[in-house]
């Protein structure tokens, strides 16, 4: 046994409060469950990561299946690739998209985090690269920009170069004059992203998209159900709108099929879902030979070090999901957001953690 050899692997639910409560066309909340991961080696380093369950509901299974994970990982390498090989021959029949995809990832991204504190090195450094300042974006939800005006205006005199809001009310003349208000105060020279997150018909998609081309938008994320494919191709025709998907692709098979069908302008990749970092660099290289620019969805601190490696890298979005329960969040400096090791650079804050444990 050597200091890079697996010992254990502990998996603990929180539900912690956000830093800007979330609401969308689908749902919303204030706060975020999550699965924090420690994978301990021989040696006493400790691999962390964490994934998102969106509800809490999910906590008790992604934590059963975690500890079902557990005792296949004690004794092997810290060799994150050769793990996932081995997950995806365990999972072969049943598949791993869903919850076993979302551990699978997060157990992916703790041994990489492991493998760069034993080697004293940042993840994007592992990859082959270097961690740099990448332009972010600023995450908001369904806003009313009156209430939310000064907050719109910081973002900005921080130094975002894009902010992205979402839309999708009943009423679509709601959205119009959201999108056309936030335009007002941001001004003509920061971009903006809208995200309908699944909620419209392809039909109905097509008629609000349509109302939206004054605002020069960067982007119109997910106007359809993700799995909709013909339906974000057919929204890109009929409008000629830029449409942005992907953070719901499972592994990179997901890129490939939304590539096949010309389903969008941009790609969107969730390191919880993609497959990890090893699950990423694959699509990333389906992305590159089919031009299409990538950003990242959630994950701040893993997804700084994939975008540093993403050849058609575009936008990081700034969301803070986990910085409650860290001791020292990633946090965007002019605007930009860069990667912070040694691995991940996450480290727990251990007094919040006992505060935010899940119960059940």
């Amino acid at each position: 046994m050597g200091v890079d050899t697996i010992s254990r692997l502990r998996a603990r639910p929180v539900v912690v409060p956000m830093a800007r409560p979330l609401r969308t066309a689908s749902g919303s909340a204030t706060a975020a469950p999550l699965l924090l991961f420690d994978v301990v080696t021989e040696g006493g380093v400790i691999g962390r990561s964490y994934i998102f369950a969106y509800d809490p509901a999910l906590l008790p299974a992604l934590t059963s299946i975690a500890a079902e994970l557990a005792p296949g990982l004690a004794g092997k390498g810290v060799s994150p690739v050769s793990r996932m090989r081995e997950f995806q021959a365990r999972f072969r029949l049943p598949g791993m998209q869903g919850l076993v995809g979302m551990v699978v990832s997060g157990v992916e991204m703790a041994l990489w985090d492991a493998l760069g504190r034993l080697t004293a090195k940042p993840v994007a450094t592992l990859l082959g690269g270097e961690p740099l300042p990448l332009r972010a974006y600023d995450s908001y939800g369904m806003i009313d920009p009156v209430q939310e005006e000064k907050a719109l205006r910081t973002s900005v005199d921080d130094g975002f170069l894009g902010i992205k809001i979402k839309i999708g009310h009943p009423d679509a003349g709601q959205d119009v004059e959201v999108v056309r208000r936030v335009r007002e105060i941001i001004g003509p020279d920061v971009e903006l992203m809208v995200d309908y997150n699944q909620s419209l018909t392809p039909q109905e998609a097509r008629r609000r998209v349509n109302g939206l081309r004054d605002f020069g938008l960067y982007w119109v994320e997910e106007p359809v159900p993700a799995e909709d494919l013909a339906g974000h191709a057919y929204v890109r025709r009929a409008t000629g709108a830029r449409i942005q998907t992907g953070e719901n692709w499972w592994f990179p098979g997901g890129c490939r099929a939304a590539i096949e069908a010309s389903a969008c302008d941009f790609a969107m990749f969730d390191i919880m879902k993609i497959g990890g970092f090893t699950g990423w660099m694959l699509a990333a290289g389906q992305a590159e030979a089919a031009s299409l620019p990538v950003s990242s969805h959630l994950f701040t601190e893993a997804s700084a070090h994939a975008m540093a490696v993403t050849p058609t890298a575009d936008w990081i979005e700034h969301f803070d999901l986990a910085g409650a329960i860290l001791r020292e969040p990633c946090r965007p400096a002019g605007g930009r957001i860069t990667a912070k090791g040694p691995g991940l650079g996450l480290d727990w804050d251990e007094a919040a953690i006992a505060t935010y444990t899940a119960r059940f």
